[in-house]
């Protein structure tokens, strides 16, 4: 691999995504285990739960946001073992041996679990609207939710490329991806923070998922969101600026061994 000029690692990184992107088409199965898991949440929670939990409002118009962001948490976590299986089976060896920038491999990753999630967590958002959704909402504020949902996917898939580069299998980049999955449930998402116990309740209102899923509600529902807003895109950017330095050091140091 090279330093090309930065038009050279565009072109290198655009030939990268459109490398993931042909072997998600080849792969259907991953698009349809990653649209598969949140409609069933949205159908167990909705139809089995939704009746016993009390949000203020219409379970469905609320819990949609949180199975949104699941979603997306989701299929982001899918990063780690796409990166893993291709620095297990050698063909980064051979990206060592061609004029490509070491930036190309990790954007190729991220970018295409950007277009992948934007696309299950739409067919997901029109699952709901089947079910009964219907988002009282403008063009703008769609606007707002496409960028904030598309910063969290690409905050959450840098950091699970990094984590697919600390596991030395696919299986353990899969196992170290839990956490990703798990924190949406730990928030907002299902059910109000503040009906949480007292211990469980100060992480729910302080963790990144929460006013992220808030902001996305409120740009959803037409209500305000507040200073979640803000909170959203620097949680958004913060993890966003670890996950790519951290995968772009530990990437550097395993093509240089």
């Amino acid at each position: 691999m090279s330093t090309p000029t930065l038009p050279g690692a565009v072109t290198d990184g655009a030939i990268m995504l459109r490398r993931n992107l042909t072997h998600l088409l080849r792969s259907p199965d991953s698009v349809i285990m990653a649209l598969a898991l949140p409609i069933v949440l949205m159908l167990l929670f909705v139809y089995v739960f939704g009746g016993a939990i009390d949000t203020g409002t219409e379970y469905l118009d609320y819990v949609v946001p949180g199975i949104v962001l699941l979603c997306a948490a989701y299929g982001s976590s899918t990063t780690a073992i796409s990166v893993s299986t291709d620095m297990t089976e050698g063909i980064v060896d051979r990206f060592r041996t061609l004029p490509v920038a070491q930036s190309a491999f990790l954007t190729g990753h991220v970018l295409a679990s950007v277009a992948r999630n934007l696309l299950t967590t739409a067919l997901v958002v029109g699952v709901a609207v089947v079910m009964g959704f219907r988002p009282t909402t403008d063009p703008l504020r769609w606007l707002g939710v496409l960028g904030v949902l598309s910063l969290f996917l690409f905050a959450v898939s840098a950091l699970s490329a990094a984590l697919g580069l600390v596991a030395r299998t696919p299986e353990a980049a899969g196992g170290f991806t839990f956490v990703i999955m798990f924190v949406p449930y730990v928030s907002s998402a299902f059910v109000p923070a503040e009906s949480m116990p007292t211990w469980l309740q100060g992480f729910a209102e302080n963790q990144p998922v929460t006013p992220i899923i808030e902001t996305v509600r409120g740009l959803l529902t037409g209500t305000g969101i507040g200073s979640d807003a803000g909170l959203a895109v620097a949680w958004c950017v913060a993890i966003a600026v670890a996950g790519t330095a951290w995968s772009a050091v530990l990437y550097r140091r395993r093509v240089q061994r």
